[in-house]
């Protein structure tokens, strides 16, 4: 997968201290509530990673936050697990996705989710997991998430997958 091009003057960075975390505002509240709240307490645990979109000017325009987990195979689509051993299974987890307010619509939310795809599909080189699953907020997200080929879990309209398979397909082209 190359790299993501991101617009003049902006550049993705891991989560840090120093970032304004609680002036991040995307209309979310529970977006929000994370990335000002938790997202640094849970990377500084080691339990999730963020990356944020910093602007031009020093501010957060964007985060996403990724994790691993493992799933029951009965909860994965037949298709997936087939020839998979029946036991909990490795997945990458995209545990949240944030644009500021300002910034939405501008294809921020394209580029960020095209990164953390970037960033799981690098790490699978190494940790091998079945899947990257994702949990949608709302209907919009849903519908913006669908875009990229997510499907939703077998009995989970918002819980949605992404196969190792396709992933790769992406990153290489194939």
């Amino acid at each position: 997968m190359s790299a993501v091009r991101l617009p003049p003057g902006y550049r993705i960075e891991p989560l840090r201290r120093d970032h304004q975390r609680s002036a991040f505002h995307s209309g979310q509240a529970q977006v929000d509530d994370w990335l000002a709240n938790k997202a640094l307490q849970n990377q500084e645990k080691h339990l999730s990673a963020t990356k944020v979109l910093i602007d031009p000017v020093g501010t957060i325009a964007g985060f996403y936050t990724l994790a691993t987990a493992q799933v029951d195979f009965a909860d994965l689509p037949p298709e997936l697990v087939r020839r998979l051993p029946r036991r909990n299974l490795p997945v990458a987890v995209l545990a949240w996705l944030g644009i500021r307010d300002a910034d939405q619509g501008h294809g921020h939310g394209r580029r960020l989710l095209a990164q953390a795809l970037k960033d799981c599909y690098d790490a699978g080189q190494t940790f091998p997991f079945v899947a990257v699953i994702l949990d949608c907020i709302d209907d919009q997200a849903l519908t913006f998430y669908r875009r990229w080929d997510f499907r939703p879990l077998p009995g989970h309209n918002y819980r949605l997958f992404l196969s190792w398979s396709q992933l790769q397909a992406m990153a290489t082209g194939g």
